[in-house]
């Protein structure tokens, strides 16, 4: 699966990658206004077996295909408890 991954110019480390090359249609409003104006960062061809550094590549295209995007947080400078992870 292919899939294109965008930068926000107000939000450091966070990425919202896309199942189609400037497809926001299916991106609420509200997280577009949030992450400010976006900017293509690469293309990504995506497989279960891809290692991805903050999520499972199986996870980011369940993700695609039900909502049509997948967004990447920062790492968080708080532990987290058990039970999130």
């Amino acid at each position: 699966m292919q899939c294109w991954i965008y930068k926000g110019s107000r939000r450091a480390e966070t990425y919202l990658y896309l199942r189609e090359e400037g497809g926001t249609s299916s991106v609420p409003d509200a997280l577009i206004e949030a992450m400010g104006e976006l900017e293509l960062v690469m293309e990504l061809s995506l497989s279960p077996e891809r290692e991805l550094a903050r999520a499972s590549a199986q996870k980011v295209i369940g993700e695609l295909q039900r909502r049509g995007y997948y967004l990447q947080m920062p790492p968080s400078k708080e532990p987290q408890p058990a039970w999130v992870q």
